[in-house]
């Protein structure tokens, strides 16, 4: 049986994955992926870790068992609820999680105020906590919980007026002393960027983590002989909503510029 043709299971807690899955086929365009997103149970950032960790579980399990050579956890706060547990129950799959950008942000402003956007849960776990620790000493980093923009992303709502006040009145308390990069922590955020970048301005870089998601999924791939050697991969797109509205602004997004 042919392993490298099985597909990669790309899991978010709604559409935001959907911007990792965007980087996925930018650099691995033959694989088959197959996109879950849990928009039933969205947004996952605002509930206690565990009911995160066993929606996680819930929404994946079946899938698993059916021809998935690697599973990516395209939701920062999934990654930080349940990546340990995924990897401990599937020891034989490949399983990748999404981090915040802050060692690439660290690195392209030594010294400098960084301002991590995320969700409550990503933002409390020790896992984000030991890598906020790391940079600490080198840059000032200021962690910035953001309820409510995941909702905007998961009704389609990339730019309109209610989107910019509600996002002005999260960026408001850390706009004074300047920003010089701002990492977006959760995988939903990608797709507020432009909006994002006229609000803060020009001179703060912003950085999101699915290149890097993309770039580990390809060399994890590539060092267990598993890349799909193919013209043309595909993709499926499924959501736990089940509607064909759902399916339509997927599909949307997934064309979004970003």
């Amino acid at each position: 049986m042919n392993k490298q043709n099985d597909r990669i299971l790309v899991f978010d807690s709604g559409l935001g994955g959907l911007s990792v899955l965007r980087e996925l086929i930018r650099i691995m365009p033959g694989e088959r992926y197959l996109y879950l997103g849990d928009s039933r149970n969205a947004p996952y950032g605002t509930r206690p870790t565990d009911e995160v960790r066993n929606l996680t579980f819930r929404a994946i399990e079946e899938e698993m068992e059916q021809g998935v050579k690697a599973l990516v956890v395209a939701c920062n706060t999934a990654t930080t609820a349940a990546i340990e547990e995924l990897r401990q129950r599937y020891p034989d799959k490949i399983v990748i999680g999404v981090e915040p950008a802050l060692k690439l942000a660290a690195e392209r402003c030594p010294g400098g105020r960084i301002v991590v956007m995320a969700t409550g849960v990503t933002l409390r776990e020790p896992k984000f906590c030991a890598l906020m620790d790391r940079f600490s000493a080198t840059s000032r980093i200021v962690p910035l919980p953001c309820p409510g923009l995941v909702e905007f992303v998961e009704s389609g709502q990339l730019d309109t007026p209610e989107l910019r006040a509600h996002l002005m009145e999260l960026l408001r308390p850390v706009l004074p002393g300047g920003i010089d990069a701002i990492v977006l922590g959760c995988t939903h955020f990608p797709f507020l960027k432009p909006v994002i970048q006229s609000l803060v301005g020009g001179q703060a870089e912003i950085l999101d983590g699915a290149h890097g998601t993309a770039q580990q999924t390809r060399r994890r791939l590539k060092a267990e002989g598993l890349i799909r050697m193919a013209q043309e991969g595909e993709v499926e797109l499924r959501n736990s909503l089940g509607k064909a509205e759902i399916l339509s602004l997927s599909a949307k997004l997934l064309e979004v510029r970003l």
